[in-house]
């Protein structure tokens, strides 16, 4: 199934926000605050609105993804890369490839603008099959608590990551 990937106007918020929390609504490991999140950033130094990007199917918005910057620190260096966090599709629409539309062209719009890798929190089983390896292959951790093989890292161009190491800084709203 092929979606029109494009990014998301002040027009789709309410759209955006109502489809994230369907998305999220039976999501066992979810607090069910996503919708809340993307608002937050949206309004943050973090966002970046060419790495907010909307599904389209049948002129109906039914996937959405955002890509927000992000630090890797280590107490000496710090760099810059960006944080996978939601990628969302109506539970209609699931299953049927949009959420990787979504997922590939983000990083093909980061890579663009020159980022050079992305962060996620999220199934292990999933973002592995675009390229996401374990974060502790390379040095990078998150600053909370969860399962190590969902904590997840990938180069959007080769040796991104070449000397990154450290604890990964997420923007002020992750946490309100």
């Amino acid at each position: 199934m092929e979606a029109e990937i494009r990014k998301e106007t002040e027009e789709d918020f309410s759209k955006v926000f109502n489809l994230i929390e369907l998305a999220f609504k039976n999501e066992k490991y979810s607090d069910h605050q996503e919708q809340f999140l993307v608002q937050k950033l949206r309004d943050s130094d973090v966002f970046e609105p060419e790495l907010s990007l909307v599904a389209e199917f049948n002129k109906e918005i039914v996937g959405y993804i955002l890509l927000t910057k992000i630090k890797i620190k280590n107490g000496i260096d710090e760099h810059l890369a960006l944080a996978l966090a939601p990628v969302a599709v109506l539970p209609a629409y699931q299953k049927r490839g949009i959420g990787a539309q979504l997922i590939r062209t983000a990083h093909s719009r980061a890579a663009t603008l020159g980022y050079g890798a992305v962060v996620v929190l999220g199934h292990e089983n999933y973002y592995p099959k675009f390229g996401y390896q374990p974060a502790e292959k390379h040095g990078i951790q998150l600053p909370f608590d969860v399962p190590k093989e969902n904590c997840m890292v990938k180069e959007l161009r080769t040796n991104a990551l070449k000397g990154v190491h450290g604890m990964v800084e997420y923007a002020k709203e992750f946490y309100s």
